[in-house]
């Protein structure tokens, strides 16, 4: 089992602080990380997620319709009383509070799941990474964007209003508009129709999909290299939720609606990864500069060197029952 574990997790870390280490000596410029972050979730992911599930049985998708209950139900639980903790207990200002309700709500199924599926289950069992991604970005985020259009400031005119409403509208639009979701989705429907791709076209998707694991963990070493740290007890609590309290909401999920044994350890595994970069990325896109949301997943990621150990062990050990 410990074998098991390090050929999971020690690579997946491994580049991660390559890319840390990069931007922090300044090999690599942390603070203009636009277009390779462009190269791993518009083209080599994309890419990589729409081969596998194109390719997939269409008895298998349909399979896996509890993962989706799953993820969806235990992100859009957290989101909201993350928000609600932080708009009203903390008085945070809108665009501070969905900042950091993404970041604690969506896990990092993009870097983070994908190399870790492919070490323990094999490149064959990566559809649950793309249902993830999917759902990650059809809930949650965009309804982080719609969030930050509604509380930019304020310009002067009379249809101020609903010029706002229609920017949230489009930002939405535009989220799900993006290659990292509508590639899963195309998958998705091709493998539903019972078409095949063929051959030389799943051949030329793989030779930049998988490109996609080892990109996206150097792409999110490099973020945090740029993020200043600083550890309050906000951080603490969202650290502990993302690594501890999520994936026991994700089983609890899993046992109500009586999911099978493979897709309530995968769900669990996706649901204890460490929190994602998407709520740094809308914010610099945004222009608002979340410090909490950088430290919480610096924290989350170093957490998640223990947890995901554990979590890894109790799942996948032989005998194992979640």
């Amino acid at each position: 089992m410990i074998t098991i574990i390090s050929m999971a997790l020690v690579p997946i870390y491994f580049v991660l602080l390559l890319g840390y280490t990069a931007g922090k000596f300044g090999v690599i410029n942390n603070t203009h990380v636009g277009e390779l972050n462009t190269v791993v979730m518009s083209y080599a992911l994309p890419a990589s997620l729409f081969a596998a599930t194109a390719a997939t049985p269409r008895t298998d998708l349909l399979s896996q319709w509890p993962l989706l209950v799953i993820l969806g139900c235990a992100m859009m639980v957290v989101y909201p009383l993350w928000y609600l903790l932080q708009r009203k207990v903390l008085g945070q200002p809108s665009s501070e509070a969905a900042l950091q309700s993404l970041t604690v709500a969506l896990p990092n199924y993009a870097a983070a799941g994908l190399p870790i599926v492919v070490a323990l289950l094999g490149p064959t069992h990566t559809v649950p990474v793309a249902l993830a991604i999917a759902a990650g970005s059809l809930l949650p985020s965009p309804v982080t964007l719609a969030l930050l259009e509604l509380a930019a400031p304020k310009k002067s005119g009379s249809g101020e209003q609903g010029s706002r409403v229609r920017r949230s509208l489009q930002a939405v639009g535009h989220a799900l508009l993006k290659p990292i979701v509508l590639a899963p989705i195309a998958g998705t429907l091709i493998a539903m129709l019972g078409w095949k791709l063929p051959t030389v076209a799943s051949v030329s998707l793989t030779q930049i999909g998988q490109a996609a694991g080892g990109m996206a963990l150097f792409v999110t070493g490099l973020i945090l290299s740029a993020q200043r740290f600083r550890l309050t007890w906000n951080t603490a609590i969202a650290t502990i939720t993302v690594t501890v309290a999520q994936p026991l909401l994700a089983l609890g999920i899993a046992r109500m609606i009586g999911a099978p044994d493979d897709i309530t350890r995968i769900a669990v595994l996706m649901a204890a990864l460490p929190s994602g970069f998407f709520g740094i990325l809308f914010g610099v896109n945004a222009g608002v500069a979340s410090e909490e949301s950088g430290s919480m997943v610096i924290a989350s990621t170093l957490a998640s060197v223990v947890t995901l150990a554990v979590t890894i062990g109790w799942l996948y050990s032989p005998g194992a029952t979640p």
